[in-house]
Formats: structure tokens, sequence, C-alpha cells
């Protein structure tokens, strides 16, 4: 792990932190039904199954079938069915058609899970020290973690498509500390950005590199709801002034007027949670914004977006200041719970667009084989977030980690910080 991890695991053996992070999988799905895990809602998510199969295919194909003598795959089939975008290693079933896997069964899914779990806690048994293994399995384990917090923006989406499948309306209070918003002053400097090459991390975080960069402000605070919705009573969502030519576009063809996952009801607006609708908590961070309404709010506010590496400078200037993970429930973002000197929830909560472009590091190279293809074929046409969410595992998380969306998207969790610059 980095040293700037959140979490650490060096008390656990290689297999009972294998089995952990597998078991945390599972216990996302409780109390979700077959026919909840086998929905698509569109093409962007994918079946809670597939979720399950995959992390587990993962596990099995990159690692079992190489590590392990005389291993026998649960079904060859898998392999079209549960590669995801990995062109190495064969044609593979339609991203868009997922949720029409109706078989194998969930219980099948759960069953290869169970064989592959009890394989690969053979093999860290016998050869836990291995270096080259342990790296696989660490980068299998994370990437089980993305998918557990996919697994919960999925499910949420397709969830919103059918009013009857949430719990009734529960208010519920949820109250937090009054924090004073306020811009931090950075002075010009040049600042290393990205990884250690200590502990894990994804290629597209190396290497660690020199940036300049000016003097700017980032503000202690995430943009709110009740300052949402003044840009939305100033008609944010009617007026092209603020919006970028292909983020109006998207905003007048999809009819934004709100972030998804907000109605308007008698009492005032309200917004989908896990625990059904909820009054929108005035003080929470505003949620489930693409890139687009970031931009266009901070331009109506007179700000703008941070970049990537001013956002890790800062947050690596801070420390340890952070909102909660997907540990904690529930997996809604809150308002700050006690007030800091420094930046308020600048890891958790939600994840925080950045203006920076997803491109490669000065210097980049991707990993060997079909795992190159886990970041670097996708350098184009995204924006990079930092910090996390309430979705996301904590020991996911490190202030070099890329998240990467694009900026029409907005069923993940994803929030807004501003940025100024400082007349010189």
């Amino acid at each position: 792990m980095h040293q700037d991890s959140l979490t650490s695991q060096e008390s656990q053996s290689p297999d009972a932190h294998f089995l952990g992070i597998r078991q945390r999988s599972l216990d996302l799905i409780e109390g979700f039904s077959a026919e909840d895990l086998q929905i698509q809602s569109m093409p962007d998510a994918s079946p809670g199954k597939w979720h399950l199969a995959h992390t587990t295919w993962f596990f099995d194909h990159f690692i079992l079938r190489s590590h392990q003598h005389n291993y026998r795959p649960f079904d060859n089939r898998f392999d079209y069915l549960f590669n995801s975008y990995y062109d190495a290693v064969g044609s593979r079933h339609a991203r868009p058609e997922r949720g029409l896997l109706s078989r194998p069964s969930l219980q099948q899914v759960l069953d290869y899970r169970n064989q592959v779990d009890l394989a690969i806690t053979e093999l860290l048994e016998k050869h836990g020290d291995n270096s080259a293994l342990q790296t696989l399995v660490v980068t299998g384990l994370h990437h089980e973690m993305q998918h557990q917090e996919l697994m919960l923006t999925d499910l949420k989406h397709a969830l919103s498509r059918n009013i009857f499948a949430l719990p009734e309306h529960k208010a519920s209070a949820r109250n937090g500390a009054t924090i004073e918003s306020r811009f931090i002053r950075y002075y010009e400097s040049i600042t290393r950005i990205g990884a250690n090459d200590e502990g894990f991390s994804y290629d597209c975080e190396k290497p660690k590199h020199r940036v300049f960069l000016e003097p700017y402000e980032l503000r202690n605070t995430l943009i709110t709801n009740r300052e949402w919705l003044q840009f939305m009573a100033d008609e944010g969502y009617q007026n092209p002034t603020w919006w970028l030519s292909d983020g109006w576009f998207y905003c007048q063809k999809a009819q934004w007027r709100a972030p998804l996952y907000w109605r308007e009801h008698q009492d005032g607006w309200e917004e989908m949670t896990f625990e059904g609708y909820q009054p929108v908590v005035l003080d929470a961070p505003v949620c489930h914004i693409s890139y687009y309404e970031a931009d266009a709010f901070c331009r109506w506010a007179g700000w703008r977006l941070p970049t990537e590496y001013e956002w890790e400078h800062s947050v690596r200037s801070a420390g340890k200041s952070h909102g909660h993970f997907a540990e904690q429930t529930p997996w809604h973002p809150q308002p700050p719970t006690s007030e800091t000197e420094g930046l308020c929830q600048a890891q958790g909560t939600v994840w925080e667009w950045t203006s920076s472009a997803f491109s490669p590091y000065p210097g980049f190279q991707p990993l060997q084989g079909a795992l190159g293809e886990y970041n670097g074929k996708f350098m184009a046409n995204q924006f990079v977030l930092k910090g996390g969410s309430c979705a996301t595992p904590a020991e996911q998380m490190r202030f070099s980690y890329r998240n990467f969306f694009h900026p029409y998207q907005r069923w993940q969790f994803s929030g807004v910080r501003p940025a100024r610059n400082i007349d010189l």
C-alpha cells in the first residue's frame, strides 16, 4: 500500500485480505434479489450479477490459468461472457446486452466465485511469497473494489427506473456542522505529482513527475445542494451563457433541469437514495452532476474547476481530511460533521471533477500484455475526478488515484470543489 493510502492491511495475511475483499462484494448485494442483480438499466451500467462474475473471471483468467498447475476453469464459455474490454484476450459479449444474460444463473455465478476463491487461497498459502503473484492478486483486489463501487452506482440507477423498487419514503434528519466556506491560497510552486514506486498504483498514476503551478485558491468545502438550488433558481439550466457548447447540447437533448435523481415535490425538491426519496439536504454536497454541469456552475459563480494537479497538491498538503467511504452507511453524501482548519471532505463523500483531461503523464508506460489495456486505451475524451466518494472502498484511495469519466456522465457520485485564480 502507498504511504498516503487511508487504510493498511499489514496485519492481515494475503489470503485473509483476499477473502475479506471478496466477501465485501457479497455483503453489498445482501437484500437484493436475483431479479435486481439481472437488470441493466443503460449501456453505461452493468448488472450486479455481471460484476460478480467479471471480477471473478479476472482472477480466473489472469492468475489461475498461469500460476495454478492443472487448473480446470469452471466454464470456458465465461471467457466470452465476462471479459469486459480486453481485446488481447478475445471476442466478448456486447456490453449493452449484458442484461440479457439470464444464464448462467446467480447461483452458478456464486458457485463460480466459490471455486475461484478456494483456488486463489490455496495458491496464496503455497506461494504467497511470490512477488509476481502478489502483484497480480493485489491488482485483482483493487479491480474488485472498483467494481464494488460500480455495483452500487449501477444498482442505484436500475432502482431509479422503477419507483416501486424503492423503500417507502421516510424523512430522516441529517445534521452536520456549520462550516464557513472560504478559499485557501496556494502560492506558486513546483510540485511532484503521481504515485510512488512502492505499494500499489495503476499505471496511469505514473511516473511521478514535476509540475509547475501558478498561484491559485481552492475552496475548503464542496458545493452544496443549497448553492445548487440558487444556480437552478437563476435559470442556470436555461441560460447557454454558462455552458460549453457540447454541454449545452447535452443539457438540451437530455432536458437537464436538476442533478440526476432529483424530482420536484409539492414540499420542495427530493432526491432518490438507497433509503428511498428524501428531501434534499441543503448543506449536503451536491451529487450526481456531470462535468458539464460542474463547469457551468463554476462559470456562473465566477470560479472554475481545479486541475488535477492543483487538487492533488492541495490535498497532499492538507493531509488526511476526508469524508465517508463505502464502509459507512448511508451510501449518500452527508454534510460535514465537524469543523476543520483545512480542506473539508477532501477524500470520500463525492468524486470531485477536475478540468484535466485523462491523458498520459510524461513518460507513461502501460503494463505489458492484456493488462496494459486497463487504463491506457481510455485516454481520450474523458476527464479526471479525484478523491473518492461515499460508494468508494477506503482502501482503494490514494492521493494519486485518477478516476475518469466522459463529461456527460452523471450516474456516479460526482460533485465539485471550485478553484479560482489569484490576481498577480
